[in-house]
């Protein structure tokens, strides 16, 4: 981190200390997005909802059934569960 400024280094410290919060919160936005897309767009929402679930290092065989489904009602309850894990 030596080409980053103090202020730059504190930045992104503070995004990696506060990365699952944002990756659930986006899941919950995607929630959103996926009930109002069609076709293609909801497509690339749905890898980006698998993307995120990678990242959260939830179980792949769970990532597997949930991206089976393709329920965005089930969205937010796994973005709950998330959060109840990691306490934010």
């Amino acid at each position: 981190m030596k080409d980053y400024s103090p202020y730059q280094q504190k930045l992104i410290g503070r995004y990696y200390d506060n990365f699952e919060a944002i990756k659930i919160q986006r899941l919950s936005e995607l929630a959103t997005e996926i009930f109002l897309a069609e076709g293609k767009k909801k497509e690339k929402l749905w890898k980006q909802v698998e993307e995120i679930l990678v990242a959260l290092q939830v179980p792949q065989p769970r990532i597997d059934h949930f991206m089976a489904q393709q329920n965005p009602s089930l969205i937010p309850e796994i973005a709950a569960e998330m959060g109840r894990k990691t306490g934010k």
